[in-house]
This record gives C-alpha cells, sequence and structure tokens, in this order.
C-alpha cells in the first residue's frame, strides 16, 4: 500500500511525523507493505514555489493507495489566484471525497461531556452543501450584488444524497445497533431538505434489517448533549454534519481524539478533525491521536476494498485499542488532556504498547 504524506501547516508535521512513527511500527508488525511518498504542501511550499498545493502533488496522491493529510491553515493562505489552495477542500473536490466519516465514542478512564455516553458516527456529505468552493461548475456560490448584500448558494442534489445515504447504511450495517438517524431542517428548508429526505428514504427501503428515524438539525445538537446513545449512525448534509461531529467529538472527551477519513469510490484521505493549531507549533505540545486514528480508518476502508486483507484490519484495531489503554491511563496522556507526555514521546509509548 503507498501512501502519499502531507503533513500540512502549524502542528501538521509533529503529529503526522508522529502518526508515520505508528504506521511503520504497525507495518511491521502486520506485514503490510506501506511505503511512504512524502510531499511539502500548504504554508511552506507557498513559500517555496507560490501554490499551497502544486499539480505534481495532486497527482501523485491521484496515483497512491492512500492519503494522510495533515491539518492546513486554510485561513492564513492568500486568495486562490495568489497560490492559496485550500488543500483539504481541492482534494475533496478533485477526488470525489464524497463520503466524510466522523466517529464519536466515550473512551474508558476519560470523562465525557455529555449526560449519556456515546458510540456513534457521522456520515457527512462532503462535496456540496453550503460549502462555496465546492457547489459551483463555474465561479463560487457565493456573491454579492451590491456592496451591502451578500447571497449564498446552497446546492443539493439527488446523487450526492443518495450516495452519502448507501454509505450510511452499508455502515450500519457493519455495526451491531443497525440504525440509521437522518439529520435536517425539512420544516424552514423545504426544497433542499426535502430532496435530500426522499434520497435517504429511498435507500432506507433497500435495507429492511437498519432501523430508521430522522431528526431536526437544532434538536440534534441539544440531543447529543442530553441522550447521545440514542444516536448510532447520522447521515447529514455537509455544514450540518461539520457542525455536529465537532460537537460530538468534544462531547466525547476531546476534539483531539476525533478521527476522520475522507473517501470516494477510488480514493481514501486521513485527516485530523481538529485544526493547526499554530500557538503551539513546534513545541512539542500536540496531541496526535486524532490524526493516528485517523490513518487507522484509511487502513481499515483499506481491508474493506478487497478479499485477503484482514492484517489491515487487524493494525486498524490494534491502533485503536492502543489508543483506549493510553487515554485511559493519565500518566501516558498528552497535556491537553492532563497528562505529562509531549508528542514524541506520546508516539513512542504508543509504538511501545502496539502488539499483533
Amino acid at each position: 500500500m503507498r501512501l502519499v504524506v502531507l503533513p500540512g501547516d502549524g502542528i501538521g508535521p509533529e503529529i503526522t511525523a508522529a502518526t508515520m512513527q505508528v504506521l511503520r511500527r504497525a507495518d511491521a508488525l502486520f506485514s503490510l507493505g506501506l511505503a511512504f511518498e512524502e510531499h511539502e504542501i500548504g504554508l511552506a511550499r507557498l513559500a517555496r514555489e507560490g501554490s499551497t498545493l502544486p499539480e505534481q502533488v495532486i497527482e501523485a496522491a491521484r496515483a497512491a493507495d492512500g492519503i494522510v493529510l495533515g491539518p492546513v491553515d486554510s485561513y492564513a493562505y492568500p486568495p486562490r489566484d495568489k497560490g492559496g489552495i485550500n488543500v483539504s477542500g481541492e482534494m475533496r473536490i478533485r477526488f470525489d471525497l464524497y463520503a466524510n466519516i466522523r466517529p464519536s465514542r466515550s473512551r474508558p478512564g476519560l470523562p465525557h461531556y455529555g449526560r449519556t455516553p456515546m458510540d456513534l458516527v457521522i456520515v457527512r456529505e462532503n462535496t456540496e452543501g453550503f460549502y462555496a468552493d465546492r457547489n459551483m461548475h463555474l465561479g463560487i456560490g457565493e456573491f454579492m450584488p451590491t456592496p451591502d448584500l451578500a447571497l449564498s448558494v446552497r446546492k443539493i442534489s439527488a446523487e450526492g444524497s443518495s450516495r452519502i445515504a448507501r454509505a450510511a447504511f452499508e455502515l450500519a450495517m457493519r455495526r451491531p445497533r443497525r440504525k440509521v438517524t437522518a439529520v435536517h431542517k425539512h420544516n424552514v428548508l423545504k426544497v433542499t431538505e426535502g430532496l435530500f429526505l426522499r434520497e435517504v428514504r429511498k435507500v432506507a427501503e433497500q435495507f429492511p434489517d437498519v432501523a430508521y428515524d430522522e431528526q431536526l438539525v437544532d434538536s440534534m445538537a441539544a440531543l447529543l448533549v442530553r441522550d447521545a446513545q440514542r444516536y448510532d449512525v447520522v447521515v447529514t448534509t455537509n455544514m450540518y454534519g461539520d457542525i455536529l461531529s465537532d460537537e460530538a467529538s468534544e462531547l466525547s472527551g476531546s476534539l483531539g481524539l476525533a478521527g476522520s477519513i475522507n473517501h470516494s469510490d477510488t480514493h481514501g484521505m486521513a485527516q485530523a478533525q481538529h485544526g493547526s493549531a499554530p500557538d503551539i507549533a513546534g513545541q512539542d505540545k500536540a496531541n496526535p491521536v486524532s490524526l493516528i486514528l485517523s490513518a487507522a480508518m484509511l487502513l481499515d476502508w483499506h481491508a474493506r476494498r478487497a478479499e485477503g486483507r484482514e492484517n489491515f484490519a487487524r493494525a486498524a484495531a490494534a491502533i485503536e485499542q492502543v489508543a483506549d489503554e493510553l487515554i485511559a491511563d493519565p500518566g501516558r496522556r498528552t497535556a491537553d488532556l492532563g497528562g505529562r507526555l509531549g508528542t514524541r514521546a506520546f508516539a513512542e509509548a504508543f509504538c511501545g504498547a502496539l502488539t499483533a
């Protein structure tokens, strides 16, 4: 399996290095046959070449079996015509990474902040919605007819809704509870949300063994705090999924533990759910768990694409187990979780605990 590694900005290089250390250990233990090809992106590449994401990096990623993307500081990038390409958004567009899978669960020994424990996965549509950089063929989905009037276009398609629904139901079939909840705002956005729900309901009919219900997005935000244990797989549109998954991850213990994978039918990209935290960059303070767990999700995604890759699934499960063990032990946590370990020491502890 050839992985293209893109360290990113801020703490990205640090947590990417920790993640590569864990993957190399997993490779040795589980005979994965991993090969790594690293490319500089983001602000460093912009300063050197005038672009945060040169075309040759995109083509290298296209030819790879998987992508590991560190956090990027797109907020600090210049306009696109000055070389400031949003790396995360561009990769999702170029490779049609329509499914963003974001699990959140309570972990042993770590306090969670909701009233009930959680073990859910938010399946977020990743290529349309209100995201202005990915919902128009020409131009962007925001515009200003006058200096004092700004408008934004939301794109919801039958195809996009159907395929993200299918991804959610297929995931639910692999989980014990087999339940899908569609989150929407149909009482206000009757046309776009109506189209989304129409397609999700069609897919639901094809999975009679999966329980299905629906929830308004505002009440969903409240219920994640009050009764998160009622949810299993949650499917929703782009912006709702982005917001709710951050809420769920923080409620489960920390956004720093939030693994995430973006995938199409042919490409997969591991990406930490959090940002680049430039205020602590280079200080050996960053928690690498989110990207480590994202990389484990990438291994598991690869395992399910063909027979004979059970070792990838075992490696992913082992990485997840070690994350639980270290997080449960205050002495082996990073500082953001009340521990004493820096990024490098945590990676060493992780690799030491990882066994076949």
